[in-house]
């Protein structure tokens, strides 16, 4: 049976009758491993170039100094070390009545440091104010410091200048342009100072009562394998968890920096969007082509049961044959898949600036399985119907409804469909979702495809012309024909809109979560008095509508009237947390790009205290609505009712606070204010303006993080786009396939009219207005599939405010019609043309 099958094989393959299948398998897989061999290298890459922003694979935060046996270890598994020592304390320059002090984070490093990313200095302030500067893998001599060009105008020194930190003088040799893992906490917002870390003992700045963090950074020698750092975390957690080790935090990308996660996040969801579309759209065109392979063989099968071949036989022949097609298209996909992702790579070679991770086997592996999984649920319900085939098929040219058992194996083929949307996606929500809407709306186009049948049969006879009374009569002889032709154009013309018009808008939105001119200076320690002029050189200097928010000062004492001290919590993120001073704000507004996830905003009753609290603080220190929160501001005690929880955009970096209380309950609080604002290239001299006016003033610049967030963007972006590239061919190949599917049929209907006296301008004509009339509610139904879709994964997957636009269903409409009537043509045009005994014949 297996020569057999071989030489069935050939036989197709030499008749053309297996090309359009192993073309749709080979489009399909390689537009699958295409995307996901780049898809696997990027989120390598991503994920280790991001690292930069921690300044290592792994950070290790302790309030005391990180234990010997740790490094130790670390050392033993052949890990790369450094540290940091991090504390607030003054700076000082000048003498007599010239001195100046300003309050700075002081960081003393050890060689080697950052371990990951890249330290830029400078001596020209103007450059570092604007973040140019040469790259440096040293660190601060002995006796200089590094600082931040705002601390310069804020203490009057220049390059070259000494400064005194405690019991040290020291030389200001650099201006720092850019920091990697400074981050965007206010504890990072004072100017830095950094010095190394041989020198900080003599500063005498570091005693008992000093507020220090230690840091320990570790990395892999090879940056492309983490497995050893996260052997070293397993062992870490389990090292602090049995000894029950106190003020120690490990922090990972997952762990840390919100504004990085959620980026990442975001982009980790657009790329598994694009996964499920290429996926969707592989499942449907290897459905048409089976299907299509089915139609053009129930001949044969009636030859060979004539020849004495049993169904079994008949069947084993024909799964064979398809396992050797699927077996082929898949190898052959995914060869091509890998040479695809290749030029992906070389497009946007300029956004990629440094070595990619050497590819994995994963993405073959998973190409070839998913080619033989497609297969197996798309191909083997027309197997089980060829096998079906009676003899006399020979002689009567009809066949029998499918039986039940072939039926029920389309089940399978979505079954086979949901595995692979979940595999490709790694996201269970975002693959039901996709899920759900294709199956939805293969129902839903289904139904109304038939009822619009119903509709055109009134409708033949109200028109009095003979090329609608042809095209709606062909449309009304083969209603399960159609029915297939509009959900198959409609399903595949969705997910190109949906890759197309309605990506722009998801793109559109993403970027505007972390647009361009998000704000990249902050001011805090605003006076009362200050008010007014700040702002008033905040305008003068272009910004524009600045807003100066509250900033209270307090300290979390009660929780419900039950006292909070160091042991409230087990969790040491909740300690510290708890034992900090939390940075209050208060307004009457919800601020934006914050959302109320739970209760209500408060109405700010006089004589009653409402919060409103962060959502992920609210889980860290296990409160919920309803729950009374007691602070100690200065000595003013407000207990406020947490009445709504919000969500906060991380990546907006706009001021955002963990609590919020309504100005009625804060009328009394000792308040300064804050700001943030953006701040184009080039102006850089308005935070040293605002410095010299006022000295007590904190200016920050996080335009650095906001070009390490901006950088990330664009590179992911860039990738989806010419992802989607890739997604197109397989949704042409479906389009293509919807197309061609009744192509016999209609050629042979086509040869029959002209011999019974029909002339080629009706039938041209009628043929036109039957592809219009499928095309054009393909092309509806499609565009409001998309729009639905696309809302849905704007709202509740991505968090995105979605607008809907009416050019959708213009385009659906139009893009519709103009291919069934391109297609309609370019598989009829000979029909025309030739006689219609000839015609016949061939047919």
């Amino acid at each position: 049976m297996f020569v057999q099958a071989l030489r069935m094989t050939a036989r197709d393959w030499r008749a053309g009758e297996l090309r359009f299948l192993l073309v749709a398998l080979v489009v399909a897989v390689a537009a699958l491993t295409s995307v996901s061999f780049f898809i696997d290298r990027m989120r390598a890459g991503l994920d280790r170039d991001a690292h930069q922003l921690l300044g290592a694979d792994l950070l290790v935060n302790a309030d005391d100094p990180v234990r010997a046996e740790w490094r130790q270890e670390a050392e033993r598994r052949g890990l790369l070390l450094a540290d940091t020592v991090t504390f607030p304390s003054m700076a000082q320059a000048g003498e007599g009545d010239d001195s100046m002090a300003q309050l700075s984070s002081i960081k003393a490093v050890s060689n080697g440091y950052p371990l990951r990313g890249q330290l830029t200095i400078t001596t020209d302030p103007e450059a570092a104010g604007g973040a140019r500067g040469a790259a440096t893998r040293a660190v601060p001599e002995p006796g200089t410091v590094w600082v931040d060009a705002n601390l310069l105008p804020a203490l009057r020194a220049k390059v070259g200048d000494s400064i005194v930190l405690g019991n040290s003088q020291f030389r200001i040799a650099q201006l720092i342009a850019t920091e990697p893992d400074k981050g965007a906490s206010f504890a990072n917002f004072a100017p830095r100072v950094m010095l190394a870390l041989s020198d900080l003992k003599a500063t005498g700045l570091v005693d008992d009562f000093a507020r220090v963090t230690y840091r320990l950074q570790v990395a892999s020698k090879d940056r492309n394998d983490l497995a050893a750092v996260r052997d070293y975390e397993t062992w870490l957690r389990a090292q602090i968890r049995d000894n029950n080790v106190k003020g120690v935090r490990i922090e990972t990308l997952e762990s840390g920096r919100p504004e990085m996660r959620a980026t990442l996040d975001r982009a980790g969801l657009f790329l598994s969007l694009v996964g499920l579309l290429s996926a969707m759209l592989a499942a449907v065109a290897v459905a048409m082509a089976a299907r299509r392979f089915m139609s053009r063989h129930l001949d044969a099968c009636a030859m060979l049961r004539c020849l004495g071949l049993t169904q079994n036989q008949v069947g084993l022949l024909y799964l064979t044959e398809f396992a050797l097609v699927g077996l082929a298209g898949s190898v052959i996909g995914v060869a091509v898949g890998f040479g695809a992702h290749f030029v992906l790579l070389e497009m946007i070679a300029s956004l990629i600036r440094t070595e990619l991770p050497p590819v994995s086997m994963l993405p073959a592996l998973q190409g070839v399985a998913t080619g033989m999984l497609l297969l197996l649920g798309f191909a083997l319900p027309p197997i089980l119907q060829l096998r079906n085939v009676p003899h006399n098929r020979v002689i009567r040219r009809e066949q029998g409804a499918p039986r039940p058992a072939a039926l029920a194996t389309y089940g399978l083929g979505v079954g086979v469909f949901l595995l692979l949307l979940l595999w490709q996606a790694g996201d269970a929500r975002m693959a039901l979702m996709i899920a759900g809407g294709f199956l939805g709306g293969f129902a839903v186009f289904a139904l109304v495809a038939w009822l619009c049948l119903q509709g055109l049969r009134r409708l033949r006879g109200s028109i009095k012309h003979q090329g609608w009374r042809f095209a709606v009569t062909s449309l009304q002889r083969r209603p399960g024909a159609t029915v297939v032709q509009v959900v198959s154009l409609a399903l595949g013309l969705m997910a190109l809109l949906l890759l197309t018009v309605v990506r722009g808008d998801l793109m559109a939105a993403w970027r505007l979560a972390t647009p361009p001119d998000a704000p990249n200076r902050f001011v805090i320690n605003v006076l009362p008095e200050q008010k007014s002029g700040v702002e008033g050189q905040l305008v003068a200097a272009g910004v524009q509508k600045p807003v100066l928010f509250p900033m209270i000062r307090g300290r979390l004492t009660a929780v419900n009237g039950a006292p909070v001290t160091r042991d409230t919590y087990d969790n040491d993120e909740a300690r510290r947390l708890a034992n900090r001073e939390f940075n209050l704000s208060t307004t009457n507004t919800l601020p934006e790009a914050n959302e109320i996830v739970a209760g209500e905003w408060f109405k700010d009753a006089p004589g009653v205290a409402e919060a409103s609290v962060e959502q992920s603080i609210l889980q860290r220190l296990n409160l919920k609505l309803g729950d009374t929160m007691r602070f100690d501001m200065a000595g003013l005690t407000v207990d406020a009712k947490i009445t709504s929880v919000r969500k906060l955009e991380w990546g907006s970096m706009r001021a955002n606070f963990f609590v919020i209380i309504n100005p009625a309950a804060m009328a009394n609080a000792p308040t300064t204010y804050m700001t943030a604002f953006h701040l184009p290239e080039g102006n850089g001299n308005v935070g040293s303006a605002l410095s010299r006016a006022y000295p007590n003033l904190t200016v920050i610049d996080v335009s650095g993080i906001i070009r390490q967030l901006q950088e990330v963007l664009d590179q992911v972006v860039t990738a989806v786009e010419f992802l989607f590239l890739f997604t197109l061919a397989s949704g042409v190949l479906v389009l293509y396939a919807a197309l061609m599917g009744s192509q016999a049929e209609r050629t042979r209907e086509a040869g029959l009219l002209r011999a019974l006296g029909a002339t080629r301008q009706q039938l041209a004509q009628a043929q036109r207005i039957e592809f219009v009339l499928v095309g054009g509610l393909a092309g509806l139904l499609a565009a409001s599939g998309a729009a639905a879709l696309g809302w849905a994964l704007a709202t509740y997957q991505f968090k995105f405010p979605w607008v809907f636009e009416p050019g959708v269903w213009l385009a659906g409409l139009v893009t519709g019609a103009l291919c069934a009537i391109v297609g309609g043509w370019f598989g009829l045009r000979g029909v025309l043309r030739q006689p219609p005994l000839q015609t016949l014949r061939e047919a």
